[in-house]
């Protein structure tokens, strides 16, 4: 497997490099970390010499990482670019092949201070693989399960694939989550033949299906994560009801985004 993790030196990007660590090694992992220094051209003062004094306080950081979180069977590299932090990642993550990028996110809400209108949701828009989000107070070991919130009408087969595979590779079970505005018996129907598909297919999974009932989808994905603290909670770029929201800056989707719980975004 192929991660990609942007880096800005900070505790939490430390974490960031933790977590990943502790999901890879169930399994032979390269994992590369990204700095990318933000140039301002028209700053008379920024000479190349201060660039090149960037570059070398960046790389310094860098073999202090990779020394210290050396483990058998992960592979640690890094790359120093200039540019938009955003753009580079998704760039160097296509040039690549990464499997995923993962972000550590800050701030008091996550999504509020981190998502909204900064890196984290440039990235999203730009990249064709997934975004793992890692919020500064999430834990880095305790993570027992993925959670993947279900818009039936958007799920196909290779989408539900990706998602079974990511929690065989890092030996995590696998819950959904549907949120129920209006009972809706094709819904149910659809919810309950999917978890008996998976527990007749991948029973080490111990899949299990959450009906939670609430007028809006972000209070039941938040009242589920209050609860579930020990998740990666999962969405598809395309979950509507949530996306939009997002894009529009929206308040109430602090609800949603448990500032504790790492969120893995589907591509």
């Amino acid at each position: 497997m192929k991660i990609l993790i942007p880096m800005d030196f900070s505790e939490n990007s430390r974490k960031t490099l933790e977590f990943a660590i502790s999901l890879s090694r169930t399994k032979a992992t390269t994992i590369t970390l990204i700095h990318v220094i933000e140039v301002i051209y028209d700053f008379a003062a920024q000479s190349a010499i201060a660039i090149e004094g960037m570059h070398r306080d960046a790389d310094q950081y860098f073999q202090k990482f990779i020394s210290t979180f050396k483990e058998p069977g992960i592979k640690l590299e890094y790359i120093l670019k200039e540019g938009t932090v955003s753009i580079m990642t998704a760039k160097i993550a296509e040039e690549l092949s990464v499997d995923l990028i993962i972000m550590g996110t800050h701030g008091a809400s996550g999504v509020e201070r981190s998502m909204m209108g900064t890196n984290a949701v440039e990235v999203i828009k730009s990249s064709e693989v997934p975004v793992l989000l890692f919020p500064e107070k999430a834990q880095i070991s305790g993570i027992q399960k993925m959670s993947l919130a279900i818009e039936l009408n958007d799920h196909e087969e290779p989408f539900i694939n990706n998602i079974i595979q990511l929690s065989k590779t890092w030996n995590l079970k696998l819950d959904l989550i549907h949120v129920q505005q209006n009972r809706s018996f094709t819904e149910e129907l659809a919810l309950l033949g999917l978890e008996r598909f998976l527990e007749i297919n991948h029973p080490e999974l111990e899949p299990k299906v959450n009906t939670i009932k609430a007028e809006k989808v972000e209070e039941g994905i938040g009242s589920f994560l209050k609860e579930n603290p020990n998740t990666i909670l999962v969405m598809c770029h395309r979950h509507h009801s949530f996306w939009e929201q997002i894009m529009s800056k929206s308040k109430s989707i602090e609800i949603a985004y448990h500032p504790s719980v790492p969120l893995l975004v589907m591509i």
